[in-house]
């Protein structure tokens, strides 16, 4: 390794300790001064310094690995058995005693990394990592191993949170996305391969990055953080922390034309993780408030057209009728540059920091108009427009929004009791096959008739479920799936 190369695997922290306020210290050597030259952060830019004869102390990442290992555990996500008759396997022998059902397909599994968040067993993984599973199992790095509930499902954010029946857990310590810095260094810890416990090293690349990974989703939040850490199949909800072996992200995604590591990764900004986490364990389903905008990244091309000085922020390129944004006195046209202070550069940016919060929350928006600055307290609103923030409304891991009958709609149905299966997305309902407008009477021969009902045995209920309803038509129908 040449003096170049060791030079960069150092920090000054004798120069910094001995320049306090100075600002951040990252150096280089400059063989032809004969001594070691670096960059000082000031208020005026950045200034090269001689430090000849200063020490220097490596990056330790033992600690930070040693810290978050046990945190991280391995999920294995086991899917229902599909029947083979759309592959023609039909057992032949099963004419002869009168009962042609397909050959079943041998369960499959998947497995993934997740993240313990505190010591009675939470775990956060992502939603691709165990949606539509029979059953979750997770193994810690202690080789124990544990049946998970899945507490909720969050597909705008691909976050899953996921409870087992456990104490005195080491849990992971939360960072704060918002305080990492592009060129940091961060750990990756993770399952690769169903290799357990693996760590590996990187710096962060990139922030609020936009990879449209998330394309059936009607309002996702891509913002993610871009490190060259490896991460490969399996390290999915795994842990990515900073040099003091805190959490500032969770593992999502790789860009790759292969399928393997090729360079890239990302993970989602803890502090949308804390927000996702926080609203299912409170509600069992996240609570988004919206702004009530359509926006736009500006490029020069685009400011030169409408006469706008700064590249900086977004463009509000339209207005929700009577929306949060609209009535608080944002006009289309405006330059939406801060969320309660922090500043907005990108639609990825403004996305994240929007939802943080919840319907009733009040938020300063600052934008610029016509070259004046201008603060407006938006009051954000749910996706109906209004900023009730209703509990147990859906239940996520369902996948749906589910209402109940009015009692002109029972009557026409005949039945005493319901609740309605709205705004089907993707869900452990939609994968048992039951379409928009189905009507739930019974689970498990016990007749349902409100929301609240059903989150209640359902929060109580391991094992199968059986569902019993009408659809409007007045045609019958059973669905099973597993919890």
């Amino acid at each position: 390794m040449n003096s170049k190369t060791k030079s960069i695997l150092f920090v000054a922290l004798a120069l910094t300790a001995g320049m306090v306020g100075a600002g951040i210290v990252n150096h280089f050597d400059d063989d032809s001064r004969n001594g070691h030259v670096g960059l000082m952060k000031s208020n005026n830019g950045f200034h090269q310094v001689n430090y000849s004869g200063l020490s220097a102390a490596p990056i330790d990442f033992v600690l930070p690995a040693e810290a978050s290992v046990p945190t991280v555990v391995h999920v294995t996500t086991t899917y229902p058995r599909q029947s083979g008759m759309g592959n023609h396997m039909v057992d032949p022998f099963s004419f002869f005693w009168g009962n042609p059902n397909p050959r079943e397909m041998p369960p499959q599994q998947s497995t993934g990394s997740g993240v313990i968040i505190s010591e009675d067993g939470y775990i956060v993984t992502n939603n691709h990592v165990v949606e539509n599973g029979d059953e979750v199992n997770v193994t810690l790095d202690n080789k124990e191993s544990y049946k998970a509930k899945v507490i909720g499902l969050d597909p705008s954010t691909d976050l899953a949170l996921l409870k087992v029946d456990a104490n005195n857990l080491p849990f992971a310590a939360w960072g704060n996305s918002d305080q990492v810095k592009v060129g940091e260094w961060v750990l990756a810890v993770g399952n690769p391969f169903n290799l357990t416990s693996t760590v590996t090293a990187g710096i962060i690349s990139a922030k609020a990055r936009n990879i449209h990974i998330l394309p059936n989703q009607k309002f996702p939040i891509e913002s993610f953080i871009q490190t060259d850490a490896a991460v490969n199949p399996g390290n999915s909800g795994g842990a990515l922390v900073n040099t003091r072996g805190e959490l500032i992200g969770i593992n999502a995604a790789i860009a790759s034309n292969t399928g393997s590591y090729s360079g890239y990764s990302f993970a989602i900004p803890v502090n949308i993780v804390k927000k996702v986490v926080n609203d299912l364990m409170e509600y069992g389903t996240v609570q988004r408030g919206f702004i009530g905008v359509s926006i736009r990244d500006l490029d020069s091309e685009f400011a030169k057209e409408k006469e706008i000085k700064s590249l900086h922020g977004v463009y509000v390129n339209g207005l929700t009728e009577d929306g949060a944004a609209e009535s608080a006195g944002i006009k289309e046209g405006d330059v939406i540059t801060s969320i309660n202070g922090s500043a907005i550069k990108s639609s990825p940016e403004l996305q994240e920091q929007v939802g943080r919060y919840r319907p009733g929350d009040k938020i300063d928006v600052t934008v610029m108009r016509n070259g004046n600055e201008k603060v407006y307290a938006v009051t954000l609103r749910n996706k109906d427009g209004n900023t009730k923030v209703v509990k147990n409304e859906s239940i996520s891991m369902l996948g749906a929004t589910l209402v109940s009958l009015s009692d002109t709609e029972l009557d026409k149905l005949n039945i005493s009791k319901g609740i309605k299966v709205k705004d089907l997305s993707t869900g452990k309902l939609k994968s048992a096959g039951i379409k928009e407008g189905f009507i739930i009477v019974s689970i498990d021969n016990k007749p349902v008739g409100n929301v609240e009902e059903l989150t209640e045995y359902l929060n109580n209920k391991k094992g199968g479920v059986l569902i019993e309803g009408v659809y409007p038509n007045g045609m019958r129908a059973y669905y099973g799936f597993g919890m």
